[in-house]
C-alpha cells in the first residue's frame, strides 16, 4: 500500500476509504497533503477492485480548511514558500478536479466541522453523509478568499444560485440539520451511525454493476454542461460497449433466475 502523507487509505469488499488524517489540527490541509489527497483518490479510480470511494476525517472535525498556521508562516497555499505565486500550479493534478474527473462514486461520511477547503471538499463528492455534529462553514469570505476548490462551481448547482449566494456572501455556517433542509446532504445520522450507515449505501453501490455505475456517473457530469440531444447520443454510445460485457449477461440472468447478481466488472 503506498504511503501517503496524512491520510489512512483502507479497503475492504469493493470500497476504499480514505481518512484524512491530522485529528490535532482538525485535518486542515497542508501542501503535502493535497498531494497525497490526489494520488490517493487516483490510485483508488484506477484500481479495477475499486467500486467505490469513502472520504472522511479522523477525530471530531472532517476538514478545517487549509492549515492557516502554514499560510501565515508563508509556507503554504497563498505563501511564497509554497510556490503558488511564482511557479506553475498543477491543478489538473489537483484534488478537486481529480475528484470531479473520478468516475467511482464517491461517498463523504461528514464526521465534523467542514470548513473553507473541507466544504469544498465534501461538496465535491456525490453523495454527502452527516453526523448530527457535522457543520458546513463558508468561511471564505471571512477570510479575504473564494471558495477556491470547486465550491463556486458546485454550490449553485447544488441550491440555486439565491441560495448559494446567500451562503457564500454571508459566510454561514450551517448545521447538519440546515445542509438537509438545503438539500446539500442526503441524510444525517447520530455520530455512532454514521460510518454503518456509510458502509451500508457504499456496499449497495458496491454490489451493482461497476462498469455500468461508472458510466451513468461519467454521462450525469458530461449532461451538467451539455444538450439534451448531445447527452442521448453519448449515453447510447455509452451503452453499446455495455451491452457486450459479461456484467450485462449476469444481470439478465440473475433476474430471470431470481437470485442476486454476481458482477466481476467485465
Amino acid at each position: 500500500m503506498p504511503d501517503y502523507t496524512d491520510l489512512l487509505y483502507e479497503f475492504d469488499g469493493g470500497v476504499a476509504t480514505i481518512t484524512l488524517n491530522r485529528p490535532d489540527r482538525l485535518n486542515a490541509i497542508t501542501m503535502p497533503m493535497l498531494g497525497s489527497l490526489s494520488k490517493a483518490l487516483r490510485d483508488a479510480d484506477m484500481d479495477p477492485e475499486v467500486r467505490v470511494i469513502v472520504i472522511t476525517g479522523a477525530g471530531r472535525g472532517f476538514c478545517a480548511g487549509l492549515d492557516l498556521k502554514e499560510v501565515a508562516a508563508g509556507t503554504g497555499i497563498g505563501g511564497d514558500g509554497g510556490g503558488l505565486a511564482t511557479a506553475r500550479f498543477d491543478l489538473a493534478g489537483s484534488p478537486p478536479l481529480v475528484l470531479h474527473t473520478a468516475d467511482k462514486p464517491v461517498i463523504c461520511a461528514l464526521n465534523g466541522a467542514a470548513a473553507g477547503y473541507g466544504m469544498d471538499l465534501a461538496l465535491g463528492c456525490d453523495i454527502r453523509i452527516a453526523s448530527t455534529e457535522a457543520k458546513l462553514a463558508a468561511v471564505f469570505t471571512k477570510r479575504g478568499i473564494l471558495p477556491e476548490s470547486g465550491g463556486s462551481w458546485l454550490l449553485p448547482r447544488l441550491i440555486g444560485w439565491a441560495k448559494a449566494a446567500e451562503v457564500v456572501f454571508r459566510g454561514m455556517t450551517l448545521s447538519a440539520q440546515e445542509s438537509l433542509e438545503l438539500g446539500l446532504v442526503n441524510r444525517v445520522v447520530e455520530p455512532d451511525e454514521l460510518m454503518p450507515v456509510t458502509n451500508e449505501i457504499a456496499a449497495e453501490i458496491a454490489a451493482n454493476a461497476p462498469l455500468a455505475v461508472q458510466a451513468t456517473k461519467r454521462m450525469m457530469r458530461l449532461g451538467l454542461e451539455e444538450t439534451f440531444e448531445a447527452n442521448v447520443h453519448h449515453v447510447f454510445l455509452q451503452l453499446l460497449p455495455l451491452f457486450q460485457t459479461e456484467d450485462f449477461k449476469e444481470g439478465i440472468q440473475s433476474f430471470l433466475q431470481k437470485r442476486p447478481a454476481q458482477f466481476k466488472g467485465r
